[in-house]
């Protein structure tokens, strides 16, 4: 099984390769805006700052770190094409970049994943293949796909290159907004809250980064209590860009520079997702709300800072948009 550049488990990546990749990605990828509103700021007493990646190429911040991936390929390795397994953003992310290069891209899809997602990986060109909803099931037929095709795997978060992508963000983040003072991200494979960690401790002062994640698909919060990974746990959340289990080389980043991962509910998800939408007027996934809702849960923590928040994506299921209705209904 061929991988991309930097796939050594050994290897993890630094504050200058995210640097790197910033440079190296540049004229592939959307400075996204940073957002704020005093009146949230005054409700919530901090000033808070989104960075708003549900407008990036796409729809999500995954252009960053699969752009990074597929630029860093050898000419060899790229007339392979890649591979790899998503249920969505990673997937048209690493379609769109392939195409820009000229090359197939040919994505693992779990069954079930939401419909606007599809339609966004075909529109970039992915060849998709169907699998049973389990991370087995995708890793079994991930390796059937590289075996049939001799491609180049390019993991969705698990990848020195990816995360040094996906820290991009963050950079862009820090930059646009001198004198933050915190970080908060969501958390599923760990990609970009490894990325946004490596940028927040390389910070003088380092900031205070913060994970957040849904409290039915809470391994990485559970990892970072035991000091190793948790790999046993079944997700149901209806974000569905964070079921994936913690990869190994995010565990490490993250064990080493997240102060905390913060559990939300499903309903504090969905009640996220609709107050960005009513004051921000701001369309995001559940995945990206997980982040909102966390930081209104524990604003006592950021009283008074200046915190950075990443909104990771926009590629919303619009049929499912309701959902905040049937969670708090009785019975």
């Amino acid at each position: 099984m061929d991988v991309g550049s930097n796939s050594n488990p050994e290897a993890l990546p630094r504050f200058a390769d995210v640097q790197a990749a910033a440079a190296r990605i540049r004229a592939q990828v959307r400075r996204t805006p940073v957002l704020n509103d005093p009146d949230f700021d005054a409700q919530l007493g901090c000033e808070v700052h989104f960075k708003c990646e549900n407008l990036q190429y796409g729809g999500a911040f995954k252009l960053r770190g699969a752009t990074n991936a597929v630029l860093s390929l050898t000419d060899a390795q790229a007339r392979r094409g890649v591979v790899t397994h998503s249920s969505g953003n990673h997937g048209a992310a690493l379609a769109r970049a392939a195409r820009r290069r000229a090359i197939a891209c040919h994505v693992v899809v779990p069954q079930g994943a939401v419909a606007a997602k599809l339609r966004n990986m075909e529109a970039q060109g992915a060849i998709l293949h169907f699998c049973a909803p389990t991370m087995a099931a995708r890793e079994a037929t991930t390796t059937r796909v590289l075996a049939e095709t001799g491609g180049v795997l390019v993991p969705p978060f698990d990848d020195a290159d990816v995360i040094a992508g996906q820290g991009t963000a963050a950079l862009e983040l820090v930059e646009d907004v001198p004198g933050l003072t915190a970080l908060i991200a969501p958390v599923g494979g760990g990609g970009l809250l490894a990325g946004t960690a490596l940028v927040g401790r390389a910070q003088a002062p380092p900031l205070r980064v913060f994970g957040a994640e849904p409290a039915g698909a809470a391994d990485a919060a559970a990892s970072l209590a035991r000091g190793a990974r948790v790999t046993d746990r079944v997700p149901h959340t209806i974000a569905d860009g964070l079921r994936a289990t913690l990869g190994v080389r995010n565990f490490a980043l993250i064990a080493r520079h997240v102060e905390a991962i913060w559990t939300v509910s499903e309903e504090a998800i969905v009640a996220a997702q609709h107050r960005m939408w009513e004051q921000f007027k701001l369309l995001i996934e559940p995945s990206s709300a997980v982040a909102v809702a966390a930081l209104l849960q524990q604003r006592a923590a950021v009283r008074g800072q200046r915190v950075g928040l990443i909104l990771t994506g926009g590629n919303v299921d619009l049929e499912a948009v309701p959902l905040r209705r049937r969670l708090t209904e009785p019975g």
